[in-house]
């Protein structure tokens, strides 16, 4: 199918995000990068757009939009196109699961998106095993397996505060699975719990508080209990709250990242103080 779409300089002004829109656009050095290839070549790739009464609706470019905003630019090159919400759907989350780095956090929503829009537009069977086959046809266009995507749905039913972890890497996958079986309410205690203690649960505490949450016997003391067990790859840490440095750093800064650029200034510190010595 070699359908051609004309391009149009379109104002930055005359966009609209995406609704619901699961992808991150943070000001980091990716987009620093992306703006800088933009300022010396020009936007390569058009971005792609769909009519909303007056404006147009982004489906896909909202990295580009944002480094031609820093830019200051006045246009940028928009490809036009009738779709529906489903196919929009559709096509923003294939578009963006192409990009290098992705959290875990987008691409759950990103696939439960995607499933929901393909259910809609009756492509996948009606028959009993519907979310299997889904997945399954989902999983032929991504690089995720079919029991890797339903994991990855399962994420958006933790509360955000948890998810937040995830995509530090504070909690790995498989156990943020078996934690989003937990109620709201016993997320939120949870959530209060490791900020307290510090740590986060292993995989098998992680199934623990699940079974006990589905027998329906997980409270507050259960998960003290089993949070405050050694663990083999716990270490001491030091707990210091994101409000302390906040005033630093760029609002869209992770916590993750906020850690790292302290630990390098540590690093650049240590090392004055040893220039310092051998000066002496």
């Amino acid at each position: 199918m070699n359908e051609k779409y004309e391009i149009n300089q379109l104002p930055l002004g005359a966009l609209i995000p995406f609704k619901n829109h699961p992808f991150k656009v943070i000001e980091n050095e990716e987009l620093n990068t992306l703006a800088q290839s933009i300022r010396e070549s020009g936007v390569l790739v058009p971005a792609l757009a769909r009519p909303a009464g007056n404006r147009y609706e982004l489906i896909s470019g909202h990295r580009r939009l944002a480094a031609c905003k820093m830019l200051g630019l006045p246009t940028i090159p928009v490809i036009v196109r009738d779709l529906t919400d489903a196919e929009a759907i559709i096509t923003m989350v294939d578009a963006n699961l192409q990009r290098e780095h992705i959290l875990p956090s987008e691409k759950a929503f990103a696939y439960k998106m995607k499933m929901e829009a393909i259910k809609h537009q009756g492509q996948a069977s009606r028959q009993v095993g519907t979310m299997s086959r889904t997945d399954q046809q989902i999983a032929k266009e991504s690089k995720d397996s079919a029991r890797q995507i339903q994991r990855y749905i399962r994420l958006t039913n933790l509360i955000p505060e948890i998810l937040d972890m995830v995509d530090n890497k504070e909690i790995a996958l498989t156990p943020a699975v078996e934690l989003s079986y937990l109620t709201k309410w016993e997320q939120q205690t949870l959530y209060k719990i490791m900020q307290m203690e510090c740590a986060t649960p292993s995989l098998s505490q992680a199934q623990r508080m699940r079974r006990m949450s589905e027998e329906r016997r997980l409270g507050e003391g259960n998960m003290e209990d089993i949070m405050a067990e050694i663990k083999g790859n716990q270490v001491d840490c030091i707990r210091i709250t994101v409000d302390r440095f906040r005033e630093h750093f760029k609002r869209d800064v992770s916590p993750m990242e906020m850690a790292t650029t302290i630990d390098k200034a540590l690093e650049y510190y240590q090392r004055y103080l040893e220039r310092q010595r051998d000066e002496r």
